[in-house]
This record gives C-alpha cells, structure tokens and sequence, in this order.
C-alpha cells in the first residue's frame, strides 16, 4: 500500500517523498545506485534545494535558445554545396529523427527523476557510480568547452558588426585569433561574466532574459526565411540529389575512427550523401539535452519536461528545414559559398541588407546558447557536489535566489578568463563527442532501470522500449564512429583524467559511500 501511495501522490504532480522501506537495496562497488527516491529526497534539504520556477513555455524557449545558433546560417549553406545540395532538407529530417530517439529517452528520464544533472542523475539511478562520474565529467568538459567556444564566436559577429559602423576593436582585445602576439577576447570575456551573473540572480530572471532574446533571434530567422521565399527559383532545386562522389580519403588522426577500423570512406552526394550530411547536421540539434538539467528547477517536471524538450526539437527542426530550403531554391547549391552561405545568397540576389541582419540574429542568437550552456554546467557540477563526488561546499544554494551561486561564480569565472585567452576551436569537436556519449548512457540508463525498477511510476513512457533505446544507442555510436580519431584520442585522455580523480577523491567522499560505512 505504501508504494500505490506513493505513486498516487506522483500522479497528481506532488512531490515523491518516500519512507526508506520503499527503497530497494543499494549495490556496493563501483557501481552502485542511488534510488530514485533519495535523489527526490536531496533536493528537499532546504540548503541544498534549487528554487522551482519554469514552465513547459520557459522550457522549450531554453531548448529553441540553446539548438538555434549560428548553424541555421550557415551550416546550412554548407552542408548543401558540399555534401548534400538541396536534399540537405532530407538530411535534416533525418538528424532529427535521430535526436528524437534520444530526446523520447531524456524525456522519460527527467520527468521519473527530476533531479539537476541530466544524463549524470539519470545514470547514478540506473547504471552506478562509477558511469554517473564519468558521465558527470563528461558533460562538465562538453558544456565548458561549448560555452568558451560560443562565447568567442558571438564575439566575433559583434565585432564585425562594430566594424560595419566604423567602431574597430584593437587587435590586442581582440584575442588570440586576431593578435600576432599576445591577445585578450574582451567581449567574449565579459559576455560570460555578464550570463554568469544573470544566472546567479535566479531561473526566473534567466528565463526572461532567454525568451526576449530568442523572441528576437527566431524573428530574424522567420524574417529571412519569408524574404527568401521570394527570391527561389525553381530550376535551383534540379537535381535534388545530385550525383554521388566519393569523399577523399583521411590519413592518420584526422581520419574518422570508422575509416581507420573497417576502411569505410562516406560519399558525398547521391542517397548516402545525405547520411553523411546528416552526421554532419546532427549537431546543429545539439542542446535539447541541456534543457533536462533544468528538472529541478521546473513547477511540474512530470509533465512540463517532456513538453519542453519534444517541442523545442520540432520547432528546432522545422526552421532548419525551412532555411535549407530556402537558401538551395535561392542559388544552385554549386554557387554557394562556405563561410556566410545565407548572406552571399541575398547579396547575389541584389540585397545586401540582409547580410548584416543575418549578423545581428547570429551575434543575438549565440547570447542565449551561451548562457544556456553555462547553465547546464552549473547544475551538473551542483549534482555532483550534492552528492559528494566533488566537495560539498559547492552544493550550497543562495538563500535568496535559490541557485547554485558557488559553482556558477566559480565555473563562470574560469570559463571567461579561457574564453578571453584561446580560441579553442580545434577542441569544438569534443562537445560533439561528449554529447553523443550522453545519449548512450540515457538510452541504455532507461532499459535498465525499466528492468530494475518496473515499479516506478513513469510519468512519460519512452514507447518501443528495448528497441527504441538500442536504436538510440546504434545511431549515437554510428555518428561517434565518423568523427576523427584525434577527437577520440583527447576524449579518452579527459575520462582518464576524470577517473583518477574519482579514485582519489570521489569514490571516498560519496554521500552512497560515507551513509553506507562501507571502504
């Protein structure tokens, strides 16, 4: 009867709160779980408890903000005169279906156990300890790099919008890209420092922030998408998959992994051409993901998280399909060019104008991907600390905010100062990895605990379940296969890094490891 009770309260959107008889028992070694109802139990210590404020609305504006970057501008571009033409659309729907595999895995995640952490928390429940830390390190190193990365990037669109109006930043701000010798990204350093107190002011604030800011980024992309529609020409759609051709081979790190295990070289082109873009694209989805960290801090997780993120992936892949279309009907996708391919496009066409608006959606864009990114970290590493795999002194929320104010000053502060001194860009690809990893993690996570734990009550039910997941887990491996031995070789040193560290420090600090008396 206990347990019915229990599920009866999770049904009418109360807070899962348990007696320790509902709990099964823990497992000992290196992978031991943390129930579902301890982690629920966490957040209800008052200094330890994230203030719930958002909104299936707020939700899916966080995932619109964070999916929707400077992708739908040019990769789109891109991809179409390199790999695709205008069956990039295709190609599109194809990367969509795949994130979808994962997100409907997410999904049932965050609403059984909306607990901050994304994939970390989800893992600590169903897979151990052991794969929760390296998942949690993972992700730490994904949204770090992403942000620093993000950041440098929106400083350069505004730095090239203060160069169209005259304003030109000194090459020693400008960071290392633009400096010969030593060089400072200012704008990319404040711009991190300025989300990070935004962040700590609260959800509330970050979310409003978010919605004026993607408010104004999806009306620069619909504006553009309705303004191109004039100028398509349908002989630009002929042929819409064009002739295959074979890629030229890779050689040593900077080959995929694929290549160098089996000897597959991927086309461009043809049927399989847009396969290959779809592995190419499929990161332009990248940040539904990050919306699951957000659990904790939403009014109804059971209902509101699988909202949020099935939504703002639909709306995500809606506009993306819209853009490749438009900018393939606009000029032949031989025509195309690489770097600002929507721009040049309006420019062939006789209106510039639209160049720099597509600068100024871009540098607003970036603001709230950058800010969301940061956000994910926080509550990753607040997760990790509340559990004791990193000191506990982070897992601290502000008593007026209610945010994890500690780790976000501190990981902000670092992030900034990396943002201002490199580029980084040669590392992007590790956000690739990490995130694609997550997946796999979620996706095997939900056929174990379905197993494991029948008796939960699942608020969304990931449908198809084994084979929906092993599809999950067989398209994430895939597209980690195509990506190039170099960035599974950096990947691999940071999990040993990473592992170290869960043996020297977290293993013996684990709140599991101290409750349990256990070595």
């Amino acid at each position: 009867m206990r347990s019915q009770s229990w599920r009866t309260r999770r049904a009418r959107g109360g807070t899962p709160v348990t007696a320790h008889q509902d709990t099964p028992p823990r497992k000992d070694g290196l992978f031991r779980t943390k129930t579902v109802e301890q982690s629920i139990r966490d957040t209800e210590e008052p200094e330890h408890a994230l203030k719930k404020s958002l909104s299936a609305l707020d939700l899916t504006v966080f995932g619109v903000g964070v999916i929707i970057g400077t992708g739908i501008f040019v990769l789109t571009g891109k991809v179409a005169k390199e790999t695709a033409g205008p069956a990039t659309a295709l190609a599109f729907v194809a990367a969509a279906i795949v994130c979808a595999l994962a997100a409907l895995c997410y999904a049932e995640f965050a609403s059984t156990v909306p607990v901050a952490g994304s994939a970390y928390t989800f893992s600590y429940a169903s897979l151990g300890e052991l794969v929760a830390w390296i998942i949690g390190w993972d992700l730490v190193l994904e949204f770090a790099l992403g942000t620093a990365v993000v950041a440098v990037g929106w400083s350069g669109y505004v730095r090239s919008l203060m160069d169209n109006v005259g304003w030109h930043m000194p090459d020693v701000l400008s960071g290392t890209d633009a400096a010969k010798g030593f060089g400072f990204d200012v704008l990319a350093f404040l711009l991190v420092l300025v989300l990070t107190v935004v962040l700590v002011l609260g959800m509330k604030l970050s979310a409003r922030v978010t919605t004026v800011v993607v408010a104004i980024k999806l009306a620069v992309v619909l504006i553009v998408i309705i303004a191109g529609l004039f100028f398509i020409k349908a002989a630009n759609y002929s042929p819409f998959i064009p002739p295959a051709q074979p890629q030229p081979a890779g050689s040593g790190l900077s080959a995929p992994l694929i290549q160098l295990m089996f000897g597959y070289a991927p086309t461009n082109f043809g049927v399989m051409g847009i396969f290959t873009a779809a592995s190419v694209v499929f990161f332009a989805f990248i940040g539904f993901d990050v919306v699951a960290t957000a659990a904790e801090e939403t009014k109804l997780p059971q209902r509101d998280m699988p909202r949020g993120i099935l939504a703002s992936l639909f709306i995500c892949t809606v506009l993306y399909v819209a853009v490749s279309l438009v900018v393939t009907g606009m000029e032949h996708y031989t025509e195309l060019s690489v770097s600002a391919p929507l721009a040049d496009a309006f420019k062939a066409v006789g209106h510039p104008v639209y160049a720099g608006f597509i600068s100024f959606g871009a540098a607003v864009g970036l603001t709230t991907v950058c800010m969301i990114l940061l956000l994910g970290q926080t509550r990753v590493f607040f997760a990790m600390s509340r559990d004791g795999l990193l000191p506990r002194f982070f897992s601290r929320t502000h008593p007026k905010f209610g945010t994890p104010y500690r780790p976000t000053i501190l990981l902000g502060g670092i992030i900034a100062i990396v943002a201002g001194f490199t580029s980084i860009n040669e590392l992007a690809t590790l956000v690739n990895i990490g995130t694609l990893f997550a997946f796999v993690v979620v996706a095997l996570g939900v056929m174990v605990l379905r197993r494991t734990r029948p008796d939960l009550h699942r608020a969304f039910r990931t449908p198809w379940v084994p084979a929906l997941p092993i599809l999950s887990v067989a398209a994430s491996v895939w597209l980690m296969l195509n990506l190039p031995a170099e960035t599974w070789l950096r990947f691999g040193i940071w999990m040993v890094i990473g592992v170290i560290i869960y043996f020297a420090y977290g293993r013996g600090h684990s709140r599991i490891n101290l409750e349990s008396g256990r070595p």
